[in-house]
């Protein structure tokens, strides 16, 4: 009888190893339970349900309008399709701001629900309360400093942060304070390059950055934006290993051809 082999699963200890060795983390977003298999099986380290599926999945213009549920429902089946990666999951928008009862109840909604294995909040010294309760309950927490999306009419623009000396002082500052509180990790979104540096070089725990160079412990795309699913959006970090936007738009052309012109389904296509 042959024994199926034991997939070892990647854990917020995993994820401090690799630090401690020096070997790079990989990350990247998924929303749904076939993309998330695919990511899976290619053999990224870390899953994000990100809030981002506001924008991707939804249309809309800002991370904002998402839901708790809607994020709860994303991570189901996210998780339900990995065997192997972290699943880390974000608090979005109003979910844990300004009430520290509010995020904990949040963020056991997401773990009890989703079966998830983290959750990600946007913000430093602001939303310490918040994320010491979610920690005290035994949740891991990923913190999030730099751009930070959910912020983005208080600062009006998606361009790059801490690029005067006080803000990145505040940016160093909030590193230290969440790996002082207990976070596991911490992503850093478009800041310079040299900051991000810094601030791996300043705390223990892993820094995987976007738009921060390479300098840091690992690194966070967008699925749909690698993928070439989405088009608008060119930021100078983004990389794109595939263009399925094209792939997917002639496959589709090619369906509508063959079914007008009754080239599909032939005889060996019906039964």
């Amino acid at each position: 009888m042959s024994v199926s082999k034991q997939v070892k699963r990647i854990t917020t200890h995993t994820l401090q190893s690799m630090k401690d060795k020096g070997e790079k983390i990989s990350m990247l977003t998924a929303y749904d339970y076939s993309l998330a298999s695919i990511v899976d099986d290619g053999g990224i380290d870390v899953i994000l349900v990100g809030d981002s599926a506001s924008n991707v999945m939804a249309g809309h213009e800002t991370t904002l309008p998402i839901t708790l549920d809607q994020m709860i429902y994303h991570a189901q089946g996210v998780v339900r399709g990995v065997k192997k990666a972290l699943v880390v999951v974000d608090l979005p928008f109003g979910s844990y701001q300004g009430n520290s009862r509010l995020a904990l109840e949040s963020a056991i909604r997401i773990m009890k629900e989703s079966g998830a294995h983290a959750v990600k909040l946007e913000g430093g010294f602001e939303i310490k309360e918040s994320i010491i309760r979610i920690l005290t309950a035994g949740i891991p927490v990923m913190g999030h400093l730099g751009l930070t999306p959910q912020s983005i009419y208080k600062f009006g623009t998606y361009t790059v942060r801490a690029k005067e000396e006080a803000e990145a002082q505040r940016l160093l500052d909030d590193a230290a304070m969440l790996e002082e509180i207990g976070c596991f990790a911490l992503v850093v979104e478009k800041i310079p390059a040299n900051l991000a540096k810094k601030v791996s070089a300043s705390v223990k725990i892993p820094v995987i950055g976007i738009g921060a160079g390479a300098d840091v412990d690992g690194q966070v795309l967008v699925l749909h934006d690698m993928l070439g699913i989405t088009q608008e959006f060119q930021p100078r970090f983004l990389r794109r290993y595939a263009n399925l936007y094209d792939e997917i738009r002639l496959a589709v052309n090619k369906y509508v051809e063959d079914v007008k012109h009754k080239d599909f389904p032939n005889e060996n296509e019906q039964y």
